[in-house]
């Protein structure tokens, strides 16, 4: 029995490098793998502090990238962006699916994106929140400040509405009470993010 577990285990970890490793090689538009996209793979994994393990780092961004090639045709902004979007989701206690598709809804990925109200960013934070709680020295089109304050406003309204993601989702959008926001955020959660 012992040996038969085992021997699952095997398979089941050969199975899961072989589709890594395919995600790879078939990168590129002839099949052949891409020296520069693994180089800067690496150099990314190497430097995503918020996954529990190196593993868990390479299987989440390549799938990810592989998602995201539509929306950021270069692959180091690309991994860069993924890498960013994965700590502050973890440190905003949010899961990164989530944010990208809140980022797919509210900007297309565009970081310059600017909204008829003044929201800015791939979150399309308002100004005001920069004033509220950041420092002068800060900028809403910086990924990292945009991606950190949308993270932590989409984790406020979740707290406030106990969880519940359709009104935290209304919130973050502001509008409360209509379902259409929620609605585009989760299927594009559910059809291009989620990874079940």
């Amino acid at each position: 029995m012992v040996a038969r577990l085992a021997v699952f285990a095997m398979h089941g970890l050969m199975a899961v490098a072989l589709l890594v490793a395919s995600a790879v090689v078939n990168a590129g538009p002839t099949g052949e793998p891409e020296p520069e996209l693994r180089a800067l793979l690496k150099a990314a994994i190497a430097q995503s502090d918020s996954f529990q393990d190196r593993f868990d780092a390479e299987v989440w961004l390549v799938d990810m990238s592989s998602r995201l090639r539509r929306y950021i045709k270069d692959d180091k902004e690309r991994l860069d962006f993924l890498r960013l979007l994965h700590q502050e989701a973890d440190r905003a206690n949010i899961t990164p699916e989530l944010a990208l598709a809140v980022v797919q809804i509210e900007s297309g990925f565009n970081r310059y994106a600017l909204s008829t109200a003044g929201a800015q960013g791939y979150m399309q934070i308002m100004p005001f929140w920069l004033r509220e709680i950041a420092g002068p020295e800060e900028n809403l089109l910086h990924t990292r400040t945009n991606l950190r304050m949308g993270c932590t406003i989409l984790r406020y309204y979740l707290d406030r509405e106990r969880g519940d993601l359709v009104k935290a989702l209304q919130r973050y959008n502001g509008s409360y009470g209509k379902p259409q926001y929620p609605a585009l955020v989760i299927n594009a959660l559910n059809k291009r993010w989620y990874r079940g």
